[in-house]
């Protein structure tokens, strides 16, 4: 393993020992520099070094480097217990607690006692960077390094200027995190900078999802895993990241965008944070943890039944000939005719309306209607989604089910609401990200690089709209615009106008 010595910073000093300063410092050792830690609190700065050093005496003796350059880097590492010893330093980051007040007041200390030349920046993930640079004497001189935890494993990195930021600042910045082995991506200086701007739409939609009845948090982590590919349902995201970090970052971005209705917070994670049900880190969260490991409910079985009726599929219905191919392959007796037979089971695939308002729409017996989800091609998922509707009967949704898991694929039955899971949660990431586009936040290609880097998510989302259909996308807005009369599914200018010729990377000229 090899590690860059091209480094445009000579000395590095890091304020905050913290797990984030600490992986900085790190970070920035590995990269070529001499780094001075210093935490407020006593021996706190000490502690981290020798957490950092064990760490790299790990790394040697598993021979991922060498003793000598786990020797060599141990020497550049220094624990300091004054300010003052970060004189001399051309670069210093700050990793101390989100409150703008003590922020501004240590940058105000550094910017007394570093050279003119020195490069101030901030860890911060949620306050404006203009914000900070507004007392400094040198603003041009200040911009957002925002990593991510854990440093050294996190391989992206926000560079945010300020209104005020030197371009050469962020230039240089760009270069160390390169040496540092991590991907920089520019940022406009925006509440939530990219990722965690992006990352309203996968939580926020999910939470509204269980708040409606619709599904509980277990089915809705299993359809957005095993349907639309995401390594960690919403639930499972929130609970390893802690509502104490989650919920005021849903709050801070709801209200820095004065109330824009698609951030909307949840009253659930207020309320869970409140009764300290905070994730993992304290042992309930949306689930319980037993040794670290969730005790998610089990899946429902597959109904036993007798018979199942044969099957219509509405003329409507989203992707119809692969439901007619599916149905083929499950062995179902399929109905063909203009209407369906008296003691027919009846199939819709609406994309954003509600399985109730498509067989009013359609004059179809509620009674024997189900929704089957076709958002996603069949073939690449692990689980297929139903949903019934008040009046659906029971032997109906059975044999649904039942018809449906015939090949072994695990399905699941939501109760009635606009549009399916995936349908829902995937349209809102999409449109948020078109609108970071629209408003120029960042480019089209840090986008994707942020999210897939950052969020974990199995394509960006410009590239998970484009995989599913900007169309489509579009027509799961409208209609679940229609369904909600709500703002927050209002299509962003920028999606409306890329529909048509796609989103991806490939059709973007910005």
């Amino acid at each position: 393993m090899t590690y860059s010595t091209d480094s445009p910073f000579a000395t590095v000093g890091v304020v905050g020992a913290g797990a984030m300063g600490r992986g900085i410092a790190q970070l920035a050792v590995q990269a070529g520099c001499q780094v001075r830690l210093l935490d407020a609190q006593a021996g706190a700065a000490t502690a981290a070094q020798a957490a950092v050093v064990a760490q790299w005496q790990h790394m040697a003796a598993k021979e991922r480097i060498s003793a000598d350059q786990a020797a060599a880097w141990s020497a550049r590492l220094q624990a300091v217990q004054e300010l003052q010893a970060l004189a001399g330093c051309t670069l210093v980051v700050e990793a101390i607690v989100e409150r703008l007040d003590a922020k501004q007041a240590l940058l105000a200390e550094l910017e007394a006692l570093l050279g003119p030349d020195a490069v101030l920046a901030t860890n911060t993930s949620s306050l404006s960077v203009t914000a900070l640079a507004a007392r400094m004497q040198r603003p041009g001189r200040f911009a957002g390094l925002h990593f991510f935890n854990p440093a050294p494993v996190m391989k992206l990195v926000e560079i945010v200027p300020g209104l005020r930021t030197e371009a050469s600042v962020c230039e240089r910045l760009a270069a160390l995190v390169r040496a540092m082995g991590h991907t920089p991506v520019r940022a406009q200086d925006t509440p939530g900078f990219i990722v965690n701007h992006a990352g309203r739409g996968y939580t926020t939609e999910a939470l509204r999802i269980v708040e409606e009845g619709v599904a509980d948090y277990a089915t809705v982590d299993r359809i957005l895993r095993e349907q639309a590919g995401f390594r960690l349902g919403p639930f499972e995201l929130l609970d390893l990241t802690g509502l104490d970090v989650s919920h005021p970052v849903m709050e801070s971005i709801y209200h820095q965008f004065y109330e824009e209705p698609r951030f909307r917070p949840s009253v659930t994670t207020a309320q869970r944070l409140a009764g300290g049900l905070l994730g993992r880190k304290s042992g309930e969260g949306f689930y319980r943890y037993a040794e670290g490991v969730a005790q998610m409910p089990a899946d429902a079985p597959v109904p036993q039944v007798e018979r199942v009726p044969p099957v219509w599929v509405s003329p409507r219905a989203a992707r119809r000939p692969e439901i007619y191919q599916l149905l083929k392959r499950l062995g179902a007796d399929i109905e063909t005719g203009a209407t369906p037979s008296a003691g027919a089971l009846i199939l819709v695939a609406p994309l954003g309306f509600d399985v109730t308002t498509v067989a009013v729409v359609e004059r179809l017996d509620p009674s024997r209607t189900l929704g089957i989800d076709m958002f996603v091609d069949d073939a690449s998922t692990r689980r297929r989604v139903l949903a019934t509707n008040p009046a659906t009967r029971r032997d109906m949704r059975d044999a649904a089910h039942a018809l449906l898991a015939r090949d072994g694929k695990a399905v699941s039955v939501l109760r009635d609401g606009g549009g399916f899971v995936t349908q829902r949660v995937v349209a809102h990431i999409v449109n948020i990200a078109a609108d970071m586009c629209q408003r120029r936040i960042c480019t089209p290609a840090d986008l994707e690089t942020a999210v897939t880097l950052g969020l974990g998510y199995p394509l960006g989302p410009l590239a998970l709209g484009d995989r599913w259909g900007p169309t489509n996308v579009l027509e799961v807005l409208f209609n679940l615009q229609t369904v909600y009369g709500d703002p927050r599914y209002r299509p962003s200018p920028w999606l409306r106008r890329r529909g048509a010729i796609g989103l991806s990377l490939l059709h973007v000229e910005e």
